[in-house]
């Protein structure tokens, strides 16, 4: 497989939600859901189209979808409800399948994994111990070493913990294992 089929297959799969990393995974869905189809994340932003109803005798009746237009707005609807749904691990499937509106799906999916604001301060709070005691470990190579330490740091600033680039960098090369410290001027 060449470096662009490589990276399509890489593009196509749908991101999966990992408790405690919500603003990230909504973050990589809207990403590719912009990438699949524009129109879904409008979907999902603005909510569905008001079905049409009308009011006879004291009974309110939902008309059918007749327009091509409507039918079209229905599909992006569907759709877009089906792109995040597929993003949620199966073991939480259930809890939102009854959900039938991409829109209230996201606020939903968001209120339970992207936490108030008493579990935000928590959250900071652990990834900055996890930042303080950060080590590099000696089975991994340096680029694992620096993936690892991004992710935390990018999850840090999604939470508006702003780190300096310097501090960063400082704390790569101070938590490098002894084996790099030959390599590395420190």
């Amino acid at each position: 497989m060449d470096q662009d089929s490589a990276h399509m297959v890489a593009a196509s799969k749908v991101p999966m939600l990992k408790p405690g990393e919500f603003e990230i995974w909504r973050m990589r869905i809207e990403q590719y859901i912009h990438m699949i189809d524009y129109a879904l994340w409008e979907v999902i932003k603005n909510g569905a189209t008001l079905t049409k109803t009308t009011f006879v005798e004291g009974v309110v009746t939902v008309m059918p979808i007749t327009t091509v237009e409507e039918k079209a707005q229905r599909r992006l609807e569907v759709k877009a409800r089906s792109t995040l749904m597929m993003g949620i691990p199966n073991e939480h499937q259930l809890k939102f399948n009854s959900i039938k509106d991409a829109k209230k799906l996201l606020e939903a999916v968001e209120k339970r994994f992207g936490g108030n604001t008493a579990t935000k301060k928590t959250q900071r709070n652990l990834l900055k111990q996890q930042y303080k005691n950060f080590t590099g470990l000696s089975s991994e190579m340096l680029d694992q070493t620096f993936d690892r330490l991004q992710k935390l740091v990018s999850q840090l600033e999604l939470l508006d913990e702003k780190l300096s680039q310097e501090d960063v960098n400082q704390k790569l090369l101070r938590s490098l294992s002894p084996e790099w410290k030959t390599h590395v001027v420190v």
